[in-house]
């Protein structure tokens, strides 16, 4: 009987990790480790469609955008972010190649450039708050809001950097296409970064939107698109956590879905690291999902076995 589809999000440090260079030759080893459960799973023969996050790319491109831009027209976040899904897709689609070479796994990869629909109106369009890019000066801040338009905000007491819109996802345009090539067994990597946003204009047109879309929430939105069985959320941390990093931390196995509203109503789970983790969680199973297992990447085979992580469910 065939299995019904996984959905593996990846973080994007999963593939440019914290402390490191973030060169291309670290990321392909990040990305040829993040992926070694994975081939597990192929084995078992689960049909698997992989997202992963771009947080630490999107800044580094960002960067060469800004250092750039008196030799060459800027690109707007949808451009960068539809760049990196097809760039950071061509390493994980060649290294998941690679390994099912040595391992004898016949199943074709494919990497989709993915438009996730958001609300035009959505609030945090009005009021953006998602960081992205360099640093800069305060007395760099007023030049910058006037030139070139951007909302500055200061970040932790670190400098001032731009932010943006992070709408919420409402829907994957190539979601038929994604759902095709998975019933088919193909391995699918898409919504790379949460996808490019994009919205329905007047006219019935797609248009984009200069905003970031967070990767665990739109991969929550395609799971349920294409009806996958489980989310598998891949971060930094072994096990969700309450009271996360003071004395009196206590890890959670297992979190039914009202449980985590409570905590996560509770503030247990800030915005910036596990709250959209377990919004995501709480969303796809609300609309059909059978469970999210929430990890580490080195433990992400016992997770599987229930042996490590967090499992939400009903």
């Amino acid at each position: 009987m065939k299995k019904q589809p996984i959905v593996v999000a990846l973080g994007g440090n999963a593939i440019t990790r914290e402390f490191e260079e973030g060169n291309i030759a670290q990321q392909f080893a990040n990305t040829r480790r993040s992926l070694e459960h994975i081939i597990d799973l192929l084995q078992e023969g689960y049909h698997i469609v992989i997202t992963h996050g771009n947080g630490p790319q999107v800044g580094n491109a960002l960067i060469r955008v800004e250092e750039s831009r008196h030799l060459v027209p800027p690109l707007p976040l949808g451009i960068i972010v539809a760049d990196l899904e097809g760039g950071m897709g061509y390493m994980i689609e060649q290294c998941l190649q690679n390994k099912m070479h040595d391992l004898g796994v016949k199943r074709q990869v494919a990497t989709i450039v993915t438009q996730v629909l958001v609300n035009k109106d959505d609030p945090s369009i009005l009021s953006p708050s998602k960081f992205v890019g360099p640093f800069f000066r305060k007395e760099q801040v007023k030049e910058l809001e006037e030139k070139r338009g951007w909302i500055m905000k200061e970040d932790k007491g670190r400098g001032y950097r731009r932010v943006v819109p992070s709408p919420h996802p409402k829907g994957i345009v190539e979601k038929d296409i994604i759902k095709h090539l998975v019933d088919m067994g193909v391995v699918v990597i898409a919504a790379g970064g949460g996808g490019i946003p994009v919205y329905i204009d007047h006219r019935g047109w797609l248009e984009g939107i200069d905003a970031v879309i967070d990767k665990d929430l739109a991969s929550a939105v395609l799971a349920k698109e294409i009806e996958a069985e489980r989310l598998i959320i891949v971060t930094g941390v072994d096990q969700v956590a309450i009271n996360f990093g003071t004395p009196q931390q206590v890890d959670l196995p297992e979190l039914t879905v009202s449980e985590a509203k409570k905590y996560l109503a509770q503030g247990e789970f800030p915005k910036g690291s596990m709250g959209p983790k377990i919004e995501a969680a709480i969303n796809f199973i609300e609309n059909g999902g059978k469970e999210v297992i929430i990890t580490s990447i080195e433990k992400t085979g016992p997770a599987l076995k229930g042996k490590a992580g967090t499992r939400i469910h009903a």
